[in-house]
C-alpha cells in the first residue's frame, strides 16, 4: 500500500510501523546465514502481512490463535536445534517471536519493542560474525534502527515524501556521531577480562581440515577447497619453499587401507639435537573444529599451556579450534636424534597387518637384499618410484582390496597420500620403523600483508623413517614423482584438472585483488577482533606508562570519559548559542542601540518601518535621517538581492550607521 495514497493523519500512523518493520527486516537479513531459510521466510511473510493491513483493514488472529502459534514455533525450533540455547537457536526463536509480535503491534510502545528486537538481532550478528566486510552492514543497521526510533518518537518526521527518509536519517546520523568517540574509548580502555564475557555454544558446521586418519587419496578432498587453513608471519627470514612443511597429525597404525593416529600412546618425546637456524614466527589458525595446531616441522616447544607437544612432535590442544587462534612458535627444520629409538616405538612403527599387499612385501624383500644399509634401502625405494613411470594425479583410478599393490603395480598414479602410504609400507615390510605425517606444504606469499597463506589445498602427506645415524628423517616420496610440488602449490601444478571457476581464482589480477583484501582482513582480525587485555597494556605503554596494569586502564578510561563528556557539553552549549549574525544584522542592531538613546527601545515585534515611525513621533527633528536609514535597511533585508552590488550596499549602510550622530533634544531646541 503506497503511503502517498493515505490521508495525512493515517500517514502519521503508518510511518512509524514502516520504519520499525524496515529495522526488523534489516536485523533479520544480517542473520540469514545462521537461521533456517523457513524461519526467514515465515518472518518476512509476517512483515508483509502486517504492512498490507497497516491502514486498519484486514484480519488479525486473536490472542488464543497467537498463543497456539507461539507454542508451535517454540516446538519447531526445539525440534530443529534440540535446544533453545545457543546463538543459532536463540536467534531463530527471537526472529519468529518478533514476527508474531507484529500481529499485535498497534501502539508506539509495540513499535519500540520491535525496534529493540532489531537491535538484539544486530547484536546476535555481531557476536557470530566479525568479518571486515560486515562492518558497513552493521553500521547501516544501527543507523536504520536509530532512524526508526526517531520516527516512532515523532511520527510527522516519517510521513513526508519518501517517508521523510532524508530528514529522518540526518537526525539519526547526528545522534549517532557523538557516540562514535565513546565507542572507541570504551573499546580501547575498558578493562578486558581473560576469556569471554559470555559463553556462546558454537554451531556444528563441518569445516574442512585434516583428520586423525588417512586413506590413500583421502587428502584429495581438501584439494578442491580454497579455504584458508592458517596464516604465518615470520619474525625474520622464512625457510625455503621445499622446507616449509607444516606438521599436523602423525599416523602410526595401519590396517591395510587406512592410517590412524595411535590411540592413547603417551610416552616421552624422543630427545633431539636441533641443527641449523631457528625460525620464530606467528601462526593464526582459522576455525577447524579440530584440536590440531600446525607448526613448522619440527617445533621445539609447546606454544601454549593448553597444548601438548606429543612424543611424535605434534601440537595437540585440549580443546578443538572453534575460533581463530594466534600463537608464536619456534621451530627447526633440521634435527638429529640424541638417543636410540625406544623399543615400544620401534614395534609400533614397524608393524604391518599379517596379510595383504603380497607383491609389495615381495618387492621390499628384493630391494632390501640388494641394499647394504637402511640409507641404501631408502634410496632404492625412491629410485624405484622415480623410474617406475609413476604419475602425480588428483583423480587416480580406484584401488582394490590390496591398495598398495594396485598403486605400485597396476595404476601407477596417485596423490601424496598414495605415495606416502606405499613408501611407509615398503619401509615397514623391510623392518625399518616409519610413519606417515600429515599436514601442509608450502604457502602463498602475500606481499601486502607480509605473511604466508596456507590453504586447505596445500594439504600434504609425507613419511618419516628412523635411520640410526640421524633418527627420524623426513622423506617425501612425492618429491621424486613430482619434484615441482615442492616449489608450487597444487592449484598451480595441476591446472588442467581444475574446474573453470577454480582456474579463475588463479587469475593474476584476481590474486592481487584478493591479497589486498586478505591483508585488510588480517589487520582487522589482529588489531580489532583479537584486541585483548595484553594489547590494552601495550597500548598504555605507547602512551608512556612503563608498567601498566588494570588500575591504569581504569584511570585511562575515566580520563577518556571526562574528555568525551566535556566535548559533548561544549558541543551542546555551542549548538544552543544564537547563530552569529551577518554584517547587515550587526549594523542594524548597532543602529537600534543608537536610536534607543533618544527614543523608546525597539520592541521585539517591531519591524524597521514601524520602529522608524515610533522614533519620528518622539523626535520629529530626526525624521528624515532615521527614515532614510531604516528604509534602506528594509530594502537590503527584504527587497530583491543583486549579488553584484549587495555587498557594497551593505558596507555603505554600515558606514552610514557608524557616522550617524544623534543630538539630544537640548542641542536643537531650548528647554521650556
Amino acid at each position: 500500500m503506497a503511503q502517498a495514497n493515505l490521508p495525512a493523519d493515517e500517514r502519521h500512523a503508518v510511518a512509524p510501523l514502516i520504519w520499525a518493520c524496515a529495522a526488523f527486516t534489516g536485523g533479520m537479513l544480517l542473520n540469514v546465514d545462521r537461521v533456517p531459510v523457513w524461519a526467514v521466510a515465515a518472518a518476512l511473510a509476517l512483515v508483509g502481512w502486517r504492512l498490507a493491513t497497516a491502514g486498519g483493514r484486514g484480519w488479525y488472529p486473536g490472542i488464543f490463535v497467537r498463543a497456539v502459534l507461539a507454542l508451535a514455533l517454540v516446538a519447531v525450533v526445539l525440534a530443529k536445534f534440540h535446544t533453545l540455547n545457543g546463538l543459532a537457536a536463540g536467534t531463530t526463536l527471537l526472529l519468529l517471536m518478533a514476527g508474531l509480535k507484529l500481529l499485535e503491534t498497534r501502539t508506539p510502545r509495540d513499535q519500540f519493542v520491535l525496534t529493540g528486537v532489531a537491535l538484539f538481532l544486530l547484536l546476535a550478528a555481531c557476536l557470530g560474525r566479525q568479518d571486515l566486510w560486515r562492518v558497513p552492514l552493521y553500521a547501516l543497521e544501527a543507523w536504520l534502527c536509530c532512524a526508526a526510533l526517531v520516527v516512532i518518537a515523532c511520527p510527522t518526521l516519517g510521513a513526508g515524501p519518501a517517508f521523510g527518509a532524508g530528514r529522518t536519517l540526518r537526525i539519526a546520523g547526528r545522534a549517532l556521531l557523538p557516540a562514535v568517540p565513546l565507542a572507541l574509548l570504551l573499546f580501547a580502555f575498558f578493562p578486558r577480562l581473560p576469556g569471554a564475557f559470555w559463553a556462546i555454544p558454537q554451531g556444528e558446521e563441518a569445516l574442512t581440515g585434516l583428520g586423525d586418519s588417512m586413506s590413500p587419496g583421502g587428502i584429495t578432498r581438501l584439494v578442491a577447497s580454497y579455504d584458508i587453513a592458517f596464516r604465518v608471519q615470520f619474525a625474520g627470514s622464512a625457510p625455503a619453499a621445499e622446507e616449509r612443511y607444516w606438521r599436523g597429525p602423525v599416523l602410526h597404525d595401519f590396517d591395510g587401507s587406512t592410517w590412524r593416529r595411535a590411540a592413547g600412546a603417551l610416552r616421552a618425546r624422543q630427545p633431539l639435537t636441533y641443527l641449523g637456524v631457528p625460525y620464530r614466527y606467528r601462526v593464526t589458525l582459522e576455525p577447524s573444529r579440530r584440536p590440531w595446531w600446525f607448526a613448522l616441522d619440527t617445533p621445539a616447544r609447546s606454544p601454549d599451556t593448553r597444548v601438548l607437544l606429543t612424543y611424535d612432535y605434534q601440537l595437540l590442544a585440549t580443546e578443538p579450534v572453534d575460533d581463530a587462534i594466534s600463537f608464536e612458535a619456534l621451530s627447526y627444520t633440521h634435527t638429529q636424534a640424541a638417543a636410540p629409538l625406544d623399543p615400544a616405538a620401534r614395534r609400533q612403527d614397524s608393524a604391518l597387518p599379517r596379510s595383504g599387499n603380497p607383491r609389495t612385501r615381495a618387492l621390499a624383500l628384493t630391494l632390501r637384499r640388494q641394499a647394504s644399509t637402511d640409507d641404501a634401502y631408502v634410496q632404492a625405494v625412491l629410485d624405484y618410484l622415480r623410474a617406475g613411470g609413476f604419475v602425480y594425479s588428483l583423480t587416480p583410478e580406484p584401488l582394490g582390496a590390496d591398495e598398495v599393490d594396485d598403486l605400485l603395480f597396476r595404476t601407477r598414479e596417485g596423490f601424496c597420500g598414495h605415495y606416502a602410504s606405499a613408501f611407509v609400507t615398503l619401509m615397514r615390510a623391510a623392518d625399518i620403523p616409519a610413519r606417515v605425517v600429515t599436514g601442509y606444504l608450502g604457502g602463498e606469499w602475500n606481499p601486502i600483508g607480509g605473511y604466508f597463506v596456507v590453504r586447505q589445498s596445500d594439504a600434504h602427506a609425507w613419511a618419516e623413517v628412523w635411520l640410526a645415524e640421524r633418527g627420524w628423517t623426513r622423506v617425501d616420496p612425492t618429491a621424486v614423482v613430482a619434484p615441482e610440488r615442492l616449489q608450487r602449490g597444487i592449484l598451480d601444478l595441476l591446472t588442467d584438472e581444475l574446474s573453470t571457476s577454480e582456474r579463475l581464482l588463479r587469475a593474476p589480477w584476481l590474486t592481487r585483488l584478493w591479497q589486498r583484501w586478505d591483508a585488510a582482513n588480517t589487520w582487522w582480525a589482529n588489531h580489532v577482533i583479537r584486541f585483548d587485555y595484553a594489547a590494552q597494556l601495550r597500548l598504555l605503554q605507547r602512551f608512556g606508562v612503563r608498567s601498566p596494569d588494570a588500575r591504569y586502564l581504569g584511570w585511562a578510561l575515566m580520563l577518556a570519559l571526562c574528555a568525551w563528556l566535556a566535548l559533548v557539553t561544549w558541543q551542546i552549549g555551542r549548538s544552543r548559542r544564537p547563530a552569529r549574525r551577518d554584517a547587515l544584522a550587526r549594523s542594524y542592531a548597532r543602529l537600534c542601540r543608537k536610536l534607543a538613546r533618544i527614543a523608546p527601545p525597539r520592541a521585539p515585534c517591531q519591524g524597521p518601518l514601524s520602529f522608524a515611525a515610533a522614533v519620528s513621533a518622539h523626535r520629529p527633528d530626526l525624521r528624515e535621517r532615521v527614515y532614510a536609514l531604516l528604509e534602506r535597511y528594509a530594502q537590503l533585508r527584504y527587497g530583491p538581492v543583486v549579488p553584484a552590488t549587495h555587498a557594497r550596499a551593505v558596507e555603505e549602510f554600515r558606514r552610514a550607521v557608524v557616522r550617524l550622530s544623534l543630538p539630544r533634544r537640548s542641542d536643537t531646541q531650548p528647554s521650556s
